[in-house]
């Protein structure tokens, strides 16, 4: 008799849906890495300040964790197929003028017409840092419109079965294409070279064009595989017309009263808040503190990058094989797990001892990764797919933030690894306390949508 998964994983190769979203998604990731390497080089080459360095990321950052509500919001109203197409189309625009003004930045521009003539043009326009700051905001801003509407897509185009094994092949390639990607762009970069760049001019950037470029051509031929994917059912009977605030309201009123929902939501939270945001902080500090170096860093977030990879496959193709309890009895333990990993990665002397921490983080946030998309994906009815995903997303994309930006004055307070070890302990007690005193751990992966 044939395994049921090995039909399901058959089933969804040849899933015409699955197979527009697989070859848009690829390019559209790997553009995605293009850009988020080439774009603070660029700002580096231009102005040598870390400070404007910051301010952009800060740019694309706080559009996109303010107006992402509003986004879910738009999402459900009219469709994540039609939101998630004007979003790439409104990035390959962005991204198309970026890439246009850092060729005609260069102090000349030449074109070889043939062995003997060339042609060579003098060009006044500058890359002001304005410029890049205007264009840098327009990408968040369209960010927060993609991505409640890339996350809610895929049940409106994947049948429920195939939700899991899905997500699992997507966020996978997304994996992959964060360890390719910035090879890739670390070779154009290389082209541009290093010197001859002042006075707000870059000297030569071929390369960083290219990258640009590359994302630009990756959002159109993204946009194109998208139209081609086609709706599962019927679309829902949509609802009354509302204000886009009502309609926020509407998205955070069905969160609170769905008690999983908003017990899972809730957790999230209190985890984001106070964990999630100190490691991002942490991370980089031990490799320069305790690991000598970038290169170290390079190497942890790696080793993290292929963990999160491994525990993604798994989930994808054993599924629910591997879910020897409840869902939410699982997402606790794998959180109490993390929280005992967290603990000795302060006391850690050598690289190694890190990287298999590291690993095994990865392998643990993959796995549940999967699991929680699939989870929502499953609950929450469609028309109301946007607005729960925009709110997840704003847990980490909002609250997370903040966790950071405190740790660093606690980290003018006590050390790095009393740090580390508090966090682990902070999540070990709220997983045990989450478990103890509420009903999260008897959620089950299999719970109806609710009416």
């Amino acid at each position: 008799m044939d395994d049921p998964k090995k039909l399901q994983r058959a089933a969804l190769k040849r899933d015409p849906n699955f197979k527009w979203l697989l070859r848009g998604g690829v390019i559209s990731m790997l553009g995605d890495q293009l850009t988020m390497i080439a774009l603070p080089w660029l700002v580096l080459k231009l102005t040598g300040d870390t400070l404007a360095l910051g301010f952009v990321i800060a740019l694309m950052s706080i559009p996109r964790a303010v107006f992402i509500l509003i986004g879910g919001a738009v999402v459900d109203r009219y469709s994540p197929k039609r939101v998630l197409m004007l979003s790439k189309y409104a990035n390959a625009v962005l991204l198309g003028l970026l890439t246009l003004l850092v060729l005609h930045n260069q102090p000349t521009l030449t074109f070889s017409l043939s062995e003997s003539l060339s042609l060579t043009i003098d060009l006044n326009a500058h890359l002001t840092l304005m410029i890049i700051y205007v264009l840098a905001f327009g990408i968040g801003l369209a960010q927060a419109f993609g991505i409640p509407s890339g996350t809610s897509i895929m049940p409106q185009a994947i049948a429920a079965e195939h939700l899991q094994a899905a997500n699992g092949v997507l966020m996978g390639l997304r994996q992959v294409s964060m360890l390719i990607g910035p090879l890739m762009a670390a070779g154009l970069l290389a082209i541009s070279g290093n010197s001859g760049d002042s006075g707000g001019v870059v000297a030569d950037a071929r390369g960083l064009a290219f990258a640009f470029g590359f994302d630009c051509f990756s959002f159109l031929v993204s946009a194109w595989t998208l139209s081609k994917v086609g709706p599962l059912t019927a679309p829902a009977q949509a609802e009354a017309p509302q204000s886009v605030l009502r309609s926020v309201g509407a998205g955070l009123m069905m969160v609170w009263n769905d008690v999983p929902l908003r017990l899972c939501f809730i957790y999230w939270g209190t985890v984001s808040l106070f964990i999630g945001g100190s490691m991002q902080v942490a991370i980089p500090v031990l490799a320069s503190e305790k690991l000598h170096g970038a290169s170290a860093l390079g190497i942890l977030m790696g080793a993290n990058g292929a963990g999160m990879l491994f525990g993604m496959a798994g989930a994808a193709m054993l599924g629910a094989r591997l879910r020897l309890a409840s869902f939410g009895t699982v997402l606790l333990v794998a959180d109490a797990i993390a929280g005992f990993l967290v603990m000795p990665l302060g006391a850690v002397q050598a690289p190694w001892q890190a990287c298999a921490l590291m690993l095994t983080l990865g392998l643990l946030s993959g796995y549940m990764q999967i699991n929680v998309f699939t989870w929502i994906q499953r609950r929450v009815p469609p028309h109301m797919m946007g607005r729960a995903m925009s709110i997840f997303m704003f847990i980490f994309m909002g609250l997370a933030p903040l966790s950071a930006a405190v740790t660093g004055w606690v980290l003018t307070m006590i050390s790095l690894s009393q740090l580390f070890l508090g966090g682990g302990i902070i999540l070990v007690v709220f997983a045990t306390l989450a478990y103890l005193l509420t009903p999260i751990r008897s959620i089950s992966s299999n719970t109806p949508q609710p009416q």
